[in-house]
C-alpha cells in the first residue's frame, strides 16, 4: 500500500508511472508557498477588518466623538443667543442709557475688537474637529471681551445715575434771558450773513436782543471759568463750566457780576446785556459748548418755557438770517 505523501509522475519513455523523489528544498518551497499564501490572505482579512470593521473600542469612540460634536453644535447656538442678547444690550447702552445720562456710545471697535497676542488656540490644532473647536473658542473670547466693555460701561451709568440729580441741575436748561426782557431773536444757529462782511459765517450761538442793563442768567450750575474782554469779539463776556463737558459763553456785556472760580447756580444773575466787543446793537450772544463743540443752544431750553414759545423761538431762529456779532 503507497504513502499517501508519496508522488508519482508518468514517465512517456517507460509508459510507466515512477514515484517522485522529494528533497528537503522540495518539502521548504511548499512550507513556504503555504505561508505566504497564509499571510497574504492573513493581510487581506486584516485589511478589510480595519477598514470596514468596527472593534468595540472604536465603536465606543465613535459615539463618544458624536455625542462631543452634538454638544459643540448645542454650544454654538448658545453662543449665538447670547451674543444675540448681548448685542442687544449695546444697542439699549449706547442708544438710551448713555444717550439719557450725556454719555459718549462705546467705540463698535472697542467693543467688537477680539484677543491679540499669540495664537492661543495653537493646542487645539490637528485634531479632527479642530476648525470647528478654535472657532467656538474664538467666539466665546470675543463674547468675554465684548461682556467686559459692557459691565465697565454699565458700572459708568450707574455712577452717572447717582449723580443725575445733580447732573440735571447742571446741564444748561434755562434761556440767559427773559421772556419779558426780549425785543426779539435776533440771530440763531448757523450759517448767517456776518454784519461787518456781509458774506456767510457759522454762527455757533443765539443772539438775544434786549435793552442795556438786562439781567443775564447762568443757565445752569457750574464755575466760573472767565469774566473778561481779553477773547477778540467777545467784548466782556463770562464762561462757565457746568462740568459733564459743558460750557456755556455769555457774551457783548455792559457788566460782569461774577469772577473766576466763583460758583454759581442755575437762575444767578451773572452781568447784563450790553453791546461790548464786536457787537452791531444791545444783545446778548450765547453759546454752549459740549466737550469743545459747539452745540445748538436751542435743545436745551426745556426748562422754563412752554411748548408753543419754544416752538416761536425755534421758528424765530431759523428766520433771522443775520447775525448781530
Amino acid at each position: 500500500m503507497s504513502s499517501k505523501k508519496a508522488k508519482y509522475r508518468y514517465n512517456p519513455q517507460t509508459l510507466n508511472y515512477e514515484r517522485v523523489k522529494l528533497t528537503w528544498k522540495d518539502h521548504a518551497l511548499t512550507v513556504l508557498a503555504f505561508l505566504v499564501s497564509g499571510l497574504f490572505l492573513a493581510t487581506i482579512i486584516l485589511f478589510i477588518a480595519f477598514t470596514y470593521m468596527e472593534s468595540p473600542k472604536e465603536r465606543v469612540l465613535q459615539r463618544e466623538n458624536e455625542a462631543l460634536l452634538e454638544r459643540y453644535k448645542d454650544l454654538n447656538e448658545r453662543v449665538g443667543e447670547l451674543s444675540g442678547i448681548l448685542a442687544d444690550m449695546e444697542h439699549r447702552d449706547d442708544n438710551i442709557y448713555r444717550v439719557i445720562f450725556e454719555a459718549d456710545p462705546i467705540d463698535k471697535n472697542e467693543r467688537m475688537s477680539g484677543i491679540g497676542g499669540v495664537n492661543r488656540y495653537r493646542h487645539l490644532e490637528g485634531y479632527e474637529f479642530s476648525d470647528m473647536v478654535i472657532e467656538t473658542n474664538k467666539r466665546l473670547d470675543r463674547l468675554a471681551k465684548r461682556m467686559v466693555v459692557q459691565s465697565q460701561s454699565l458700572d459708568e451709568i450707574v455712577e452717572l445715575a447717582q449723580s443725575k440729580e445733580e447732573m440735571l441741575q447742571s446741564i444748561p436748561a434755562i434761556q440767559p434771558v427773559a421772556n419779558e426782557d426780549l425785543t426779539r431773536m435776533a440771530s440763531g444757529f448757523g450759517m448767517r450773513i456776518d454784519p461787518h462782511y456781509k458774506v456767510p459765517k457759522m454762527h455757533k450761538g443765539m443772539d438775544f436782543t434786549a435793552p442795556t442793563g438786562t439781567p443775564i442768567y447762568s443757565t445752569g450750575d457750574g464755575i466760573v471759568l472767565r469774566a473778561d474782554r481779553k477773547s477778540s469779539g467777545y467784548g466782556k463776556h463770562v464762561r462757565i463750566d457746568h462740568g459733564y463737558g459743558y460750557v456755556t459763553l455769555y457774551a457783548h456785556m455792559s457788566k460782569m457780576l461774577v469772577r473766576p472760580g466763583q460758583r454759581v447756580e442755575r437762575g444767578d444773575i451773572i452781568g447784563e446785556v450790553g453791546n461790548t466787543g464786536k457787537s452791531k446793537g444791545p444783545h446778548l450772544h450765547y453759546e454752549v459748548r459740549l466737550n469743545g463743540n459747539a452745540i445748538n443752544p436751542v435743545d436745551f431750553y426745556f426748562n422754563d418755557i412752554t411748548a408753543e414759545e419754544y416752538a416761536r423761538m425755534i421758528k424765530m431762529a431759523e428766520n433771522s438770517n443775520q447775525s448781530l456779532d
